[in-house]
């Protein structure tokens, strides 16, 4: 994994809940991940990683996820057996 991504991956995964990650960041972190990504209703878009489905919400008025966006995410990426050292 390249170091931007395990940038990124940290950033959503270790310690307190960034407030500066950007959108195009996280799907680009999760394309490299294989996973698969489908839009859903509205801003939610569905997301398949390592046989485990979740749904994410795109930020509406600025490219930077919000807190509870992220706590969600890092709850899907434990779900789906992603971590530091297995990424």
């Amino acid at each position: 994994m390249s170091h931007k991504y395990h940038r990124v991956l940290g950033a959503i995964l270790d310690g307190p809940v960034s407030g500066n990650i950007h959108w195009r960041e996280i799907l680009s972190l999760l394309k490299h991940l294989n996973a698969q990504i489908e839009p859903g209703h509205g801003a939610r878009m569905r997301v398949r990683l390592n046989g485990i489905e979740g749904t994410l919400r795109h930020p509406h008025h600025s490219g930077v996820c919000d807190k509870n966006d992220l706590r969600h995410l890092r709850e899907f990426l434990l779900t789906a057996g992603i971590t530091q050292q297995s990424a």
